[in-house]
């Protein structure tokens, strides 16, 4: 999106090498040639010589255009090379001199873009996670319209989907240890809440809440959510399992399964 956005201003160049080698000798020279070596060696992905070139121009022509357009190949060569935290450092640095410039939208969805890369599995901290959504969130109220705030919603669907699934993985959890109020507390929170609702997890978190429930004895709880189940997804192999598990307690829910129940083996190899 950079590159289509700032290819037409100027011409550029490239540079490579890696963290061990000495930074770009001081030597005052026009900001153009800084500027034009530092993106050529950008389109030949030596993204270290690239980022050296434009710190060049910053630190010689600071507060200037070519300074600004020079932040900006900052953030982009850093995220290509993985330095995630340098290119959020540069898009912060980019927010803080330019906050009005039309570019800012490019530097706060950058930021947004490196948390997102950063997300591990749901098994792990979240942390970048609600970053990556905080961020994300932010374009798309503040540049609607635009083609980052159009893939920031993408995007933020994409999140939601990674924390509904860790709330998924704590509620089986603490199933698992036998906490069933815990983990009706974390299924429920997968069901009830607006971001979580059209994520891929709803299915599993009411099929939970019926097996929990049932385990209780709460067998009305069992059936309510159960028939919300079987009317939103009827095709699900999840319902299917629900109304196996209710119709062997004696509750068979009214609208019979369109779905079959998996095998133990699809549970293990999806799909």
């Amino acid at each position: 999106m950079l590159l289509a956005t700032l290819a037409a201003t100027v011409a550029v160049s490239a540079c490579g090498g890696n963290n061990s080698r000495p930074r770009l000798a001081y030597e005052e020279r026009p900001v153009e040639a800084l500027y034009n070596t530092g993106y050529e060696r950008l389109e030949r992905k030596r993204w270290r010589d690239a980022i050296d070139y434009f710190q060049e121009v910053e630190r010689q022509h600071p507060y200037s255009e070519w300074s600004r357009r020079a932040i900006l190949m900052q953030i982009y060569a850093y995220y290509q090379d993985n330095a995630y935290q340098d290119a959020i450092a540069a898009a912060d640095r980019f927010i803080q001199l330019f906050p009005g410039n039309p570019s800012a939208v490019y530097a706060h969805y950058m930021k947004a873009v490196c948390n997102w890369e950063q997300i591990t599995d749901v098994g792990r901290d979240q942390g970048y996670a609600q970053l990556a959504l905080t961020g994300l969130r932010y374009v798309v109220r503040n540049y609607e319209g635009t083609p980052y705030a159009t893939d920031a919603m993408v995007k933020i669907d994409m999140v939601n989907d990674q924390l509904a699934g860790k709330e998924m993985a704590i509620g089986r959890y603490y199933q698992r240890g036998n906490q069933p109020l815990a983990a009706i507390n974390r299924y429920k929170t997968v069901v009830e809440n607006p971001d979580y609702q059209r994520t891929s997890h709803v299915p599993e978190a009411l099929y939970r809440l019926v097996e929990v429930y049932v385990s209780l004895g709460l067998k009305d709880e069992a059936t309510r959510n159960a028939a919300v189940l079987g009317y939103n997804y009827p095709g699900s192999p999840w319902y299917a399992e629900a109304y196996a598990l209710l119709s062997d307690e004696g509750r068979r829910p009214e609208v019979a399964p369109e779905g079959r129940r998996e095998s133990w083996l699809e549970r293990i190899i999806p799909g």
